[in-house]
């Protein structure tokens, strides 16, 4: 009988496991199963380069489908289709059309949504950007002179902000309760950053949130929590992300945040012990941080469907296959994001810092040059720069390597 492994969620996450089943020895059938209607391709352009001048929308897709690598071979794909439900003890998922399907071995990579604001007011004319779809809308929405109200400025609110300026729009910056990237950046960063961004026209509010939308049919108008309200004709809405979880209730999994992993991406039940023949790759996963023993966590960078994927792919098979899993590398976290062409660069952990150090450079001056490093003690945990050369950037990441050093699972 040929054995399954159903890959759940066809964005990059789902790729990259289908391919390193592949390599890690897989010879029976490979069914990835996604909700959007394209085949996957590249997310951080569609808040730049996408939104900025997408052409048509075959243009765009050309422009971010990824190639399958050469050991992607033999996968089926459905997409266009949601899974709704999952039987764990019986090895079945459920489709939106009521089919259900049985599997060996499910890795599950079905991945986030965007979060909505909580607020009282009209629909129309408050976008999200998480898909291709998304994006084209939404630039259709932006033209010069157009009022655009950002919410929230983690990197998606801070991009689209920028190249919404550049676009010639009007734009006001709603930051929430945190400034400009601070969680992965720290406050000197952060304030480096909301200077771009006032020097090249947008407004920043600081330190409010949305109380309510104005408006009839299309949303006219934000009221804050300060007691000011902006005028707007386009939303934006970047408050977060949801994990897309709801199908796996009902199986003793912990999803209060993602699904719960331990080093090898076996995903772990009420036991704490592995679930057999279940994995999970990128944001949806929440693994421990093995590198600076911290306790597990999601992480949201575009690198990590890649680099989770390289580890779950191969404990899965393995464990399908009777066999423990083989020591693995750590993933090292990283991330990069570009405002008006200055490109910031991440790696490591950031946000777990205890204390941040300049290291060159002034964080005032972002496009100038600058680098920081944040450290437990006295061991260098990450470090992020910007306005630097490559060459650079592969210096500080090497130090993050070494302080840290090689952390096998």
């Amino acid at each position: 009988m040929v054995q399954r492994i159903i890959v759940a969620g066809a964005s990059l996450g789902g790729l990259r496991a289908a391919e390193q089943l592949r390599v890690a020895g897989w010879t029976g059938e490979i069914l990835v199963i996604g909700e959007e209607e394209h085949p996957p391709y590249n997310r951080p352009p569609l808040s730049k380069d996408v939104l900025a001048a997408p052409g048509t929308p075959e243009e765009a897709l050309a422009k971010l489908a990824f190639r399958p690598r050469r050991s992607a071979t033999g996968i089926q794909w459905r997409l266009g289709t949601r899974i709704t439900a999952s039987n764990l003890a019986a090895r079945t998922i459920t489709l939106d059309g009521g089919e259900v399907l049985g599997f060996d071995g499910l890795v599950i990579a079905t991945g986030l949504r965007p979060a909505r604001v909580a607020a009282p007011g009209p629909q129309a004319g408050r976008h999200l950007l998480r898909s291709i779809d998304d994006a084209l809308a939404l630039h259709e929405a932006l033209r010069p002179g157009t009022r655009v109200g950002v919410i929230g400025s983690g990197f998606i609110g801070c991009e689209s902000a920028a190249t919404a300026a550049l676009l010639g729009c009007s734009v006001t910056l709603v930051e929430g309760r945190t400034g400009p990237m601070e969680r992965p950046l720290g406050r000197a960063l952060s304030a480096g950053v909301r200077d771009m961004l006032t020097q090249r026209g947008v407004d920043c509010r600081q330190a409010v949130s949305v109380v309510a939308y104005r408006g009839a049919e299309s949303c006219t108008g934000v009221e804050l929590s300060d007691g000011g309200v902006i005028d707007v004709d386009v939303v934006v809405e970047a408050v977060g992300s949801r994990a897309n979880v709801e199908w796996l209730q009902g199986n003793g999994l912990d999803l209060v945040d993602g699904v719960e992993c331990d080093s090898h991406l076996r995903v772990l039940g009420e036991d704490g012990q592995p679930v057999p023949g279940l994995v999970a790759v990128g944001d949806i996963a929440r693994y421990p941080d093995d590198r600076n023993g911290l306790p597990a966590r999601r992480v949201e960078h575009w690198a990590t469907p890649t680099d989770t994927a390289k580890i779950a792919a191969p404990a899965l098979v393995a464990g399908l296959v009777g066999r423990p899993p083989a020591e693995a590398t750590a993933p090292l976290p990283s991330f990069w994001t570009d405002i008006f062409g200055t490109r910031i660069n991440g790696v490591g952990s950031p946000a777990s810092a205890e204390e941040t150090r300049i290291l060159e450079g002034d964080p005032g001056r972002l496009h100038a040059g600058v680098a920081v490093g944040y450290y437990r003690g006295d061991t260098l945990i990450g470090v992020v720069d910007a306005g630097l050369p490559a060459s650079k950037h592969l210096h500080y990441r090497q130090l993050v390597l070494d302080a840290g050093a090689l952390v096998t699972i």
